[in-house]
């Protein structure tokens, strides 16, 4: 009988999509009280095998420098500045909506005035609602001063290619084209990379070919950004097929070869992107030495250091590496550094890091963020504390500030100690100092530890601390706290995050479901399951009037 149910709940639980809402009032109405929550900041890999990691690419910004033209993806999309009134907007929006019902047809926004600058800035603090930030832009068409303007419609384009609703995208550019807003390949190709990112590599080429029909002739720089994001999601071959068809169309250079070489280094195929760096030679293309930088970083970033045999292999062919560069009249520089030192670092070698970091000073490289950040990564995980904090004490003295990652370095090593006091303590140095705010991937790994050690208070303390900083509420966090609070036997705190990560428009892993489930049976609680799976089935999942024009799909996970 259990058993059934528990099939049932899981198949009705799978056909499920939830759908963001808005009931707004005016701007003159008391601002909500904060409301607990633990977001996506606070995901641990060690405290939670059920989701992957973060992805840090901690040396992507100096290896491969982004594209620097104006119709780079993310030049055309507003960057997030501070601004009280889209604060306050953004959460009116996010407290008066509900889920479950339908829409309101009219968002009653009487007496806020909206500028092009208001709206961007509250549409950027709800890129992870896309109901709401979608209800919000339609509505702005109905003012008679519309603020809508093609950085407003470049960045809903990319909430709307982050929830994969491809064909509302595609009908925003069509309209910014029938209403005379400025469309530029830039707008293209965000939705490229988003396209490029869900898998449909055939439907983001066709858009890149479409760009012509809708404005100037494409450049040899939009091109390469095409290239650029295939290599990076790792569609390298899909990459190389393109540039092959269309090198008389737009002329190899060396950025081209470096984002191929790039992709494949990404897969692992060394051979091949060696392969691609003789091609680029015999062409007369010089290579440069962000070329070796990347090449060098696929050698060494994805090779086995175990046994010591192949750590020595690795470090041979890293030199052998820096003797090419110098054959050809290049000095290795402080990126090419660090890749080896990151090598030293994952080896668990801790003195041969400081003596590398040495010879980088004597060479007069000065080191960087990411290069001290590698070399105490490497003593933290050793446990050598205490060298760790004398180097991080120079690394401020010489001026260089230290970065999330660096303190994260320290916080890993004392999850692993369960030593939380230390922990707390560097936490409150690391913000009373302010050279730099914590990342949520520095409050998953203090909010991992304090969930297993059962310190709920502590948990609390940081999930305030993460709102002040702005940190917002994730799909991760949540599994990861009520999978904490299930752990700890907290079962009205679980129950009461689930339906709240629901109502927030988060739909819950179908592990979150199983493991919610199995311990409310455990614990002999059948009738509050039943209670909080009625609550849920009795909503009705509607779209408002507002959508009728855009053909959105459901979400599913």
């Amino acid at each position: 009988m259990r058993e059934n149910e528990f099939r049932e709940m899981r198949n009705e639980r799978e056909s499920t999509c939830v759908l963001n809402r808005i009931c707004l009032t005016t701007l003159a109405e008391e601002t909500p009280t904060t409301l607990m929550a633990f977001p996506k900041a606070f995901l641990s890999s060690r405290s939670s095998p059920f989701i992957s990691p973060p992805f840090h690419r901690r040396f992507s910004s100096a290896l491969y420098p982004p594209p620097d033209s104006d119709t780079s993806p993310d030049a055309a999309i507003p960057t997030l500045e501070p601004s009280n009134d889209a604060e306050l907007l953004s959460k009116i929006l996010l407290h008066h909506h509900n889920p479950f019902h339908a829409t309101e047809s009219s968002l009653q926004l009487h007496g806020i005035t909206f500028t092009p600058h208001l709206l961007s800035q509250t549409l950027l603090r709800l890129r992870d609602h896309s109901k709401i930030a979608l209800s919000l832009f339609n509505y702005s068409k109905s003012l008679p001063n519309s603020p809508l303007s093609s950085s407003s419609y470049n960045l809903v384009i990319d909430i709307m290619g982050k929830v994969r609703q491809f064909d509302v995208a595609w009908q925003l550019i069509v309209e910014m084209d029938q209403h005379n807003i400025s469309l530029t390949a830039s707008t293209f190709l965000i939705l490229i990379r988003r396209l490029v990112a869900a898998g449909l590599t055939r439907q983001a080429i066709r858009a890149f070919n479409d760009i012509d029909g809708f404005v100037e002739k494409t450049s040899s720089e939009d091109f390469r950004i095409l290239l650029d994001t295939l290599c990076k999601y790792g569609y390298a071959k899909v990459a190389v097929e393109v540039f092959n068809r269309n090198k008389h169309r737009f002329k190899p250079d060396v950025k081209m070869y470096t984002v191929l070489i790039y992709g494949w280094c990404k897969l692992g195929r060394i051979k091949m992107a060696e392969a691609f760096l003789r091609e680029m030679v015999e062409q007369g293309i010089e290579p440069n030495v962000v070329t070796y930088n990347v090449l060098l970083n696929g050698i060494c970033r994805k090779a086995s250091l175990h046994p010591e045999e192949r750590f020595e292999r690795t470090i041979k062919n890293a030199e052998n590496m820096f003797f090419e560069m110098r054959e050809r009249g290049i000095e290795p520089d402080v990126t090419s550094f660090s890749i080896v030192l990151h090598v030293y670092s994952r080896a668990h070698k801790p003195q041969m890091s400081l003596d590398k970091l040495r010879l980088m000073k004597e060479k007069g490289i000065c080191p960087t963020v990411v290069t001290y950040t590698s070399v105490i990564k490497c003593l933290c995980s050793c446990g050598r504390l205490e060298d760790a904090e004398d180097l991080l004490n120079e690394m401020v003295g010489n001026g260089v500030s230290p970065c999330a990652a660096t303190y994260n370095c320290f916080f890993k090593e004392y999850r692993g100690r369960k030593d939380a006091d230390s922990a707390l303590k560097l936490f409150k140095k690391m913000r009373d100092e302010g050279m730099c705010l914590p990342t949520s991937h520095t409050y998953g790994i203090l909010i991992g530890m304090f969930l297993k050690l059962n310190r709920i208070r502590v948990v609390k303390e940081a999930w305030n601390d993460m709102k002040e900083t702005g940190v917002g509420p994730d799909l991760d966090l949540y599994t990861v706290l009520i999978h904490g609070l299930c752990e700890n036997q907290y079962w009205k705190e679980a129950c009461h995050f689930f339906v709240e990560m629901i109502e927030k428009g988060f739909l819950p892993q179908k592990v979150t479901f199983e493991t919610l489930y199995r311990g409310l049976i455990q614990s002999d609680m059948l009738r509050t399951w039943r209670r909080l799976k009625k609550k849920l089935d009795e909503e009705s999942i509607t779209f408002g009037s507002e959508f009728q024009n855009y053909p959105l799909k459901p979400y599913r996970r």
